[in-house]
């Protein structure tokens, strides 16, 4: 038999510790490929109040997206990681994970979670909720808690994020060779059984997640978190669409009672999804994206497109409501105009 595949993951944080660097502040944990339910711990499979859970969660696939195909969940747990094998495990597998990846009770850390959410909504009809998001939302309350002002589209990308000494100051090297295989071959998430870098690839992009939800979480206020919460649950959303206009998703975090008592409170949260007429789109962007990058400049809301992967004829704005209002009447404005 096959030993297990094992992979250093880095410690939680304690309260007052010396900045990590090097391996003495990493355990080492088994890599569980799932093709069974029965495979994956019981408390994620049934969630509940008394057992909370914070994992590390990410999906790998071909074009990832509602039309793409979803081949591996990664789920990092303190003390393994588990990849799910959408391929050999098929639906049945899948849907097991459903609970919990709906679950209030357990909270999914990720890099950027919205082709992943649209991914599990329009294959598997899950709702992806209660997740934490590294690369959009999460990364920027930080900075701006430090005393800088967000500017439109500053994301970080996951190596970037491991690189910061705030957050580990940990190379990661090896991402770049799975980029190259994969602009050789999409297919590559695909092939079965599971090759070794196949593996260590898939839990390479979760073995960090709970040290870095740790190390951001120390560091922001209650406003902040709620702030994460919701802009959290709105990514999960955003290429969801349907035609009951997210009534079936979950509720949003409402606003903390002592921060509408502030005279500072924030504003409630939204997404707004902006239909786009045929022939339209080029207006909306504007010669070298000179439009959009004006709306963005203007309003404290974030805009996103489907590009490539669609859908092409929507305009996703996320952000405080009358913040979303105003970015909508000016890519309103801006399909008026004639070129």
């Amino acid at each position: 038999m096959a030993s297990t595949p094992k992979i250093n993951i880095p410690l939680p944080p304690d309260p007052g510790e010396k900045p990590l660097g090097n391996e003495a502040y990493f355990s080492t944990v088994p890599i569980h490929v799932v093709t069974r339910a029965s495979q994956l711990p019981a408390e994620f499979l049934q969630p509940s109040h008394e057992r909370q859970l914070v994992i590390g969660f990410d999906c790998e696939g071909v074009d990832l997206c509602r039309d793409g195909t979803l081949c591996i969940i990664q789920l990092a747990f303190p003390d393994a990681i588990y990849l799910v094998d959408a391929i050999e495990g098929g639906d049945t597998l899948v849907k097991a994970c459903k609970p919990a990846l709906e679950s209030s009770y357990i909270t999914k850390v990720i890099h950027d979670c919205k082709r992943d959410s649209e991914a599990l909504y329009f294959q598997f009809g899950i709702k992806l909720h209660n997740v934490v998001d590294t690369q959009q939302i999460a990364y920027s309350l930080i900075k701006e808690q430090e005393g800088h002002k967000r500017v439109p589209d500053d994301y970080i990308s996951f190596v970037g994020l491991l690189a910061d000494p705030r957050f580990g100051g940990i190379s990661y090297v090896e991402k770049e060779e799975v980029r190259i295989r994969l602009r050789q071959d999409p297919n590559f998430w695909t092939y079965r059984p599971l090759s070794e870098l196949m593996i260590r690839a898939a839990a390479d992009d979760v073995r960090f997640l709970l040290f870095i939800y740790h190390k951001m979480v120390e560091k922001l206020n209650e406003r902040s978190l709620w702030y994460l919460a919701v802009r959290g649950a709105l990514y999960c959303r955003c290429f969801c669409t349907n035609d009951s206009n997210f009534a079936d998703w979950p509720a949003l975090p409402p606003v903390p009672e002592n921060l509408i008592a502030d005279e500072n409170a924030p504003e409630e949260e939204n997404l707004y999804v902006l239909d786009i007429p045929r022939g339209k789109m080029g207006c909306v962007i504007g010669k070298r994206g000179a439009n959009i990058l004006s709306v963005k400049e203007s309003c404290s809301a974030e805009i996103f497109f489907g590009g490539d992967k669609g859908p092409p004829d929507k305009v996703f704005i996320i952000g405080p409501v009358k913040q979303v209002r105003k970015a909508a009447a000016m890519l309103r404005g801006r399909m008026l105009q004639i070129y």
